[in-house]
């Protein structure tokens, strides 16, 4: 028993592991919570690197991680897509015009349908979308400034290296 405790304390629980690693993002089709009479989809951003957050303003974590995103999202080095997880529109804008607003752009997910198309275990999560449109990383959890630092903006650019 004190082996697995052990193992189990050494786990990161920000690196569940995920099928959807080098395969290609999940197609969606959602409204933009700032604009619901447009729609985001995967295609709209092939060619670029991005990240896929997560998140919703019930969710406590959310709110710890999104200092960190606000910081991550002055530096430009990806586009953030938020994805808006089973929330009402005006809670969610509210959130974001009180804490701040990371996102290149923020669509919904009142449903939760694209969050389970994407393998979403809870809120928040983060994935780092490659140019070509797969996922190449997925980070469970809130990010952290060490996770930024550590593991976000070098994948980021790494893959906005390639071609």
């Amino acid at each position: 028993m004190a082996v697995f405790l052990a193992l189990g304390l050494n786990l990161k629980p920000g690196e569940i592991p995920s099928p959807f690693i080098n395969k290609p993002a999940p197609v969606f089709s959602a409204p933009k919570l700032n604009a619901p009479e447009e729609k985001l989809t995967p295609t709209d951003l092939k060619g670029k690197v991005w990240l896929f957050n997560v998140w919703a303003s019930w969710c406590v974590s959310c709110r710890a991680e999104h200092p960190v995103l606000n910081q991550l999202a002055q530096q430009h080095a990806a586009v953030i897509v938020g994805l808006n997880y089973k929330d009402a529109p005006n809670d969610a804008k509210n959130w974001l015009d009180t804490l701040g607003n990371p996102y290149n752009v923020s669509i919904m997910d009142q449903d939760g349908r694209i969050g389970i198309d994407y393998g979403v275990y809870g809120v928040p999560e983060t994935f780092v979308i490659d140019k070509k449109g797969r996922i190449r990383h997925k980070h469970t959890g809130p990010v952290t400034a060490e996770d930024v630092q550590q593991t976000f903006l070098p994948l980021i650019a790494k893959l906005q290296a390639e071609p």
